[in-house]
């Protein structure tokens, strides 16, 4: 892959007609090296968020050894690029066949499940051809827990009620030989106590069914820095998160676990996008709802733009877009703040795209950036560069 220094760069080498991704192997590197070092567990990379297969060997070399995957799919994609990675099947409803391959053929032994006929699948699919359970499974249980402090909620699919989650897990330890509980706080949690509520929750868990729980998972939920989302710094979350931990009635030798993905992988990417026409505060742009930009146009998320233009003055104005495709939903409301005299034919540079923007594209209309390029510059934002201040290390008060 071509290498430039930055993405004006890449506008004055290519002037691109399609829609462009920049991606930044180094800021993938430093933020697998930060959770590798940092994180008070083990950091397990949730393969949905970006599943390039270069950003996984990134990871992978920068020290993130455990992958979250969702689908077979998933599974045998990792387990090609990366032989001897640790593959956990999270998704907490999977097809018998899907369990069966996972388990024979890729050596996945870790499954999540949030109901009995869940776990009856597993122990089933898992059973060899003699008749043998399998012996070596960890089995982890999903609890629901709050996503009030998120900004993506993820409480309504998955999850057993705290209610219900007794006889789940007593029936569950029967069939394994790790007992965990996992949860997700939902998507971009914006202070460490979305972890403290939960863990109190995985605490009561324990409480009323009495089993040993040998893997407490916190799932994903780990932050990155947007326009008007500027969340502590990611150390806050780690000494919560151990200290809550550490607390719990659990075994002695029991392990955490974590599943960043957009925290890992939200400053790897960047996308070009050209001004094909203005009309008013309106801009029209060659990616938009069924590209990169899918957040941006169904759940209002800003990202970070600049335009790419020597040229342009300021001050800045609020605009709108559209993407490419004949689609009225094709519309990405913003405000993305740029240069009031921005024009068609100029570039502009949308930030922050690691997460979820190359892994949602489509190619609705014949639309979508299929051309990538490796630049050398920084992101837009970075958690990871040492230079934003960092919070107090008490900003969250225990529930104890």
């Amino acid at each position: 892959m071509h290498s430039y220094p930055d993405a004006k760069a890449v506008v004055r080498a290519l002037s691109p007609d399609e829609a462009v991704i920049l991606n930044r192997p180094h800021a993938a590197a430093r933020a697998a090296r930060f959770f590798a070092e940092k994180f008070p567990g083990t950091a397990m990379y949730a393969v949905k968020a970006n599943p390039s297969p270069d950003l996984i060997r990134i990871l992978w070399d920068a020290g993130i050894t455990h992958y979250d995957v969702a689908s077979i799919a998933e599974v045998r994609m990792v387990r090609e690029v990366l032989p001897e990675a640790k593959l956990c099947f999270m998704h907490p409803v999977k097809t018998s066949s899907a369990i069966r391959e996972a388990y024979f053929t890729h050596g996945v032994r870790t499954f999540s499940l949030d109901t009995l006929e869940e776990l009856a699948k597993i122990v089933d699919a898992t059973t060899n051809e003699a008749g043998e359970a399998a012996s070596d499974l960890q089995l982890l249980v999903r609890l629901r827990v709050s996503s009030e402090h998120s900004e993506l909620s993820l409480a309504a699919k998955f999850g057993v009620d705290l209610a219900d989650a007794a006889p789940l897990l007593q029936e569950t330890r029967q069939h394994c030989d790790a007992l965990g509980i996992c949860f997700h706080v939902g998507s971009q949690a914006m202070t460490p106590f979305a972890y403290v509520q939960a863990l109190e929750r995985v605490r009561a868990a324990i409480a009323e069914a009495a089993v040993t729980v040998d893997i407490v998972d916190v799932g994903g939920g780990f932050p990155s820095v947007y326009p008007d989302l500027d969340p502590p710094a990611m150390e806050d979350y780690f000494a919560q998160i151990h200290r809550h931990f550490e607390a719990l009635p659990i075994s002695y030798s029991a392990e955490l676990w974590g599943e960043p993905g957009r925290a890992l992988c939200a400053e790897y990417s960047s996308l070009i996008v050209k001004v094909e026409k203005r009309r008013g505060n309106e801009l029209y742009i060659n990616d938009g709802a069924y590209g990169a930009l899918f957040d941006a146009a169904h759940v209002d998320w800003r990202f970070p733009v600049v335009a790419l233009e020597d040229d342009l003055l300021q001050p800045v104005a609020e605009f709108s877009f559209y993407g490419p495709t004949c689609d009225d939903a094709d519309y990405m409301k913003g405000p993305f703040l740029l240069p009031e005299d921005i024009q068609a034919g100029d570039f502009i540079e949308i930030g922050m795209l690691g997460a979820y923007g190359a892994a949602m594209q489509t190619r609705f209309n014949g639309f979508g950036a299929t051309q990538g390029y490796v630049v050398e510059n920084e992101p837009m934002f970075s958690l990871y560069r040492g230079d934003r201040p960092t919070p107090a290390s008490d900003n969250v008060v225990s529930l104890r």
